[in-house]
């Protein structure tokens, strides 16, 4: 079974924001960047219960070779990406978005 993904608004700001720096930084590391979540995303869809639960019912998945951490939860047969998290940026601003 295939769960259909869907991205929060604010999920989808952390994401171009994300985007964004990587991309000042370096040409295409942006874009190396949503290739990486792109992967992911398909990873998470194709089989969410995967991902460890980290609080009431939220469940969290680590972006390959980027220190990012996206957040979801599992609704019936839909997946909704609650936020994308540098790792060690800000961990009240997780914990605030998610009720953690």
């Amino acid at each position: 079974m295939s769960f259909r993904l869907v991205v929060r608004p604010l999920a989808e700001l952390d994401l171009l924001e994300a985007y964004e720096w990587y991309e000042a930084h370096q040409a295409r590391l942006g874009s190396d960047f949503i290739s990486a979540i792109d992967g992911l995303f398909v990873r998470i869809a194709g089989n969410p219960r995967l991902y460890p639960e980290v609080h009431r019912h939220v469940r969290r998945a680590v972006v390959r070779r980027f220190p990012y951490l996206v957040y979801f939860i599992v609704e019936g047969d839909v997946v909704s990406v609650l936020g994308c998290f540098h790792s060690k940026r800000r961990p009240e601003l997780a914990r605030e978005r998610l009720g953690t």
